[in-house]
């Protein structure tokens, strides 16, 4: 076994360049030939005078039995021998059968290959984890991401690098540069696909997030597509809403980066919002960045437009989006709406109301209500949890707020606490700033002496206001101009509302949008859509399992398939010949239930063995 240099050209520019090769010579037909086993491409790391020694240590990899002592060398020439070896025995002939015969799990049998060996020789090596890979690259095919990044030219590196992103937000989630570690040190991703991600450099993920976002729309218009014609998906309702997530670091060349409200509570940091639309089948039909302190019903427009929704459509929002101009601009658009309504008297009459079942086993009270001109209506919800909550709420706040008047109040008994009227009133208008939900609901009074100038005593009745939560605890309304449909299927149409915001935590929490490490404008926006992409992924195998009975979290399934591994057998052969056999562990029988409800093989990357 040897390294041997070769010049060759690029027949379409005329550049000459050397490569070089892992070559071994055999003797076949009573002539020597060369066998090329690795091509190693232009850029080999190790030096010419090292050649020998890493060929040694190669071989001594592949015929472990024979080897007394381990050849020292660099670390370098180690890592690379480590590689080539696990190379060789990834690329060496598949032995899995094409017959029909299967066996108990459904795969079909390898034929029978009795070998003679030293059981006690035996060695596992290059554990690799290939479950989430294997159902990652299935999903990312069926949805037509590999056939549309082939129309759209992409070269075959970039796709390789855009996978791996992918099923790297899947499996580990994290930055691109973790993403590249798991590639290149834990996933047997390479295998599957046929790539060599340890030859690969980091870079080559963010320049392939580049490459993703110049074609976004497209990606995202085919994937939704093809989503609708699997899962022969009615298009009937829209969902929208945004979130936010944080940077870390000052991220100074994004403009999108901007101080606002976190709703992870992370208001120390810079954030970028995400606005989705889905479909009311959970699929993504559009995702865009905006800044970190976008005004969010000021989206709304921007990110309808353009979507070829069919006229009439349903578009579900919640009250942060529902304002009258928003509402205003759907009716001009030809859409219908189903929103919370922001703001206005609540009322509820239990003698005029249908009650429905929910999910949770409560029974909600709905109360329909037509507007005066006919045009929009209102449905009043009364929610017993939601009382529960609101009571202890508002009981919260009133303590509060009382508890700041008997301070007051308290200090008028002392000698050297602040008794002048105008100074008083200052600290009531600031403890019902601070209390302004519960303060609305009490008068106050300062009784002074007859100057007017000092607080003689404090005194205060609690008058709730009619329509409030004070009056109404529980209820909210939605608005809507769909005037056929009965109380439920409004309701449970609303509901679809809930999804979205689980699709925001399993961005999250499972998919790794947040933080944000990226500096670059275009480089966040892409870690954007890699989590949304991944997320389209994931909605797809659940869909396909949910049909099959798993209704399981994606961070439960990713436990459950991230057990089975791709590992190398290595034993002696009495001829003194090493036998090599990859193959992925055995699917335990969750594992297996996912496989089958996929219709994918239990094997994945089949069985190859090398003799050496």
């Amino acid at each position: 076994m040897f390294i041997r240099q070769t010049r060759t050209g690029n027949k379409a520019t005329g550049e000459s360049y050397v490569t070089y090769r892992l070559v071994r010579s055999e003797r076949i037909g009573g002539k020597v030939r060369q066998i090329t086993l690795l091509n190693l491409g232009r850029h080999f790391p190790i030096k010419q005078e090292d050649w020998p020694i890493l060929c040694s240590r190669l071989e001594q990899l592949l015929n472990p039995q024979a080897v007394i002592l381990p050849l020292e060398c660099s670390e370098l020439i180690e890592r690379t021998a480590q590689r080539y070896h696990a190379q060789l025995v990834a690329r060496a002939p598949t032995i899995a059968s094409t017959e029909s015969a299967a066996g108990s799990t459904g795969e079909p049998r390898p034929p029978v290959d009795f070998q003679e060996v030293d059981v006690d020789s035996l060695q596992m090596t290059q554990p690799r984890s290939v479950g989430v890979e294997h159902v990652g690259l299935h999903a990312a095919s069926e949805l037509g991401l590999i056939e549309t990044l082939n129309e759209l030219g992409v070269n075959g590196v970039v796709q390789a690098s855009i996978l791996g992103n992918l099923i790297g937000r899947l499996g580990q989630p994290g930055s691109e540069r973790a993403t590249w570690n798991w590639l290149q040190q834990h996933s047997a991703l390479g295998e599957l696909m046929d790539v060599d991600f340890l030859s690969m450099s980091h870079l080559s993920l963010y320049r392939a997030s580049d490459v993703l976002m110049k074609h976004r729309e497209v990606i995202e218009t085919r994937l939704f597509s093809t989503a609708r014609t699997l899962f022969d998906l009615q298009e009937t309702v829209t969902l929208y809403d945004l979130s936010n997530t944080y940077f870390e670091g000052d991220v100074k060349l994004n403009r999108k980066a901007r101080r606002g409200r976190s709703k992870e509570k992370r208001s120390d940091c810079p954030l970028v919002t995400l606005g989705l639309v889905l479909d009311g089948s959970g699929f993504v039909r559009r995702s865009q960045p905006f800044a970190g302190n976008v005004s969010e019903p000021g989206t709304l427009a921007s990110m309808l437009a353009g979507l070829g929704t069919p006229a009439g459509a349903l578009v579900v929002m919640d009250a942060g989006m529902a304002t009258d101009a928003n509402v205003a601009w759907l009716v001009e658009h030809g859409y219908r709406y189903l929103v919370v309504r922001r703001g206005g008297m609540r009322q509820f009459d239990a003698t005029r109301s249908v009650s429905i079942e929910t999910a949770g086993e409560e029974w909600l009270p709905l109360q329909k209500e037509l507007s005066p001109d006919g045009q929009e209506l209102c449905l009043y919800c009364h929610s017993p949890s939601r009382q529960l909550k609101e009571e202890a709420m508002l009981a919260l706040s009133c303590g509060r707020f009382e508890a700041g008047l008997q301070q007051m109040r308290d200090g008028l008994q002392k000698p050297r606490s602040e008794k002048n009227h105008d100074k008083l009133l200052e600290r009531l208008g600031r403890l019902k700033q601070k209390s302004r939900g519960a303060s609305q609901h009490y008068q106050v009074n300062l009784v002074t002496e007859e100057s007017g100038k000092t607080v003689t005593a404090i005194t205060w009745q609690k008058v709730p206001v009619p329509g409030t939560m004070a009056t109404h605890p529980g209820v909210y309304c939605l608005r809507t101009n769909e005037l056929a449909w009965d109380e439920e299927k409004l309701w449970r149409t609303y509901t679809m509302l809930t999804d979205l915001e689980s699709v925001f935590r399993s961005l999250k929490s499972e998919l790794g949008l947040r933080p944000i490490y990226h500096h670059k404008e275009e480089r966040s926006d892409g870690h954007l859509f890699i989590t949304s992409l991944a997320y389209q992924c994931v909605q797809f195998l659940r869909v396909k399992l949910k049909a099959a009975g798993i209704t399981d979290s994606w961070a439960t399934l990713r436990d459950i398939l991230s057990v089975q591994r791709r590992v190398t057998a290595t034993f002696s052969q009495r001829d003194g010949r090493s036998l090599h056999v990859r193959k992925a562990t055995v699917a335990e029988p969750d594992l297996l239930a996912i496989y089958r409800a996929l219709a994918i093989s239990a094997a994945p990357g089949g069985t190859r063995k090398l003799i050496s």
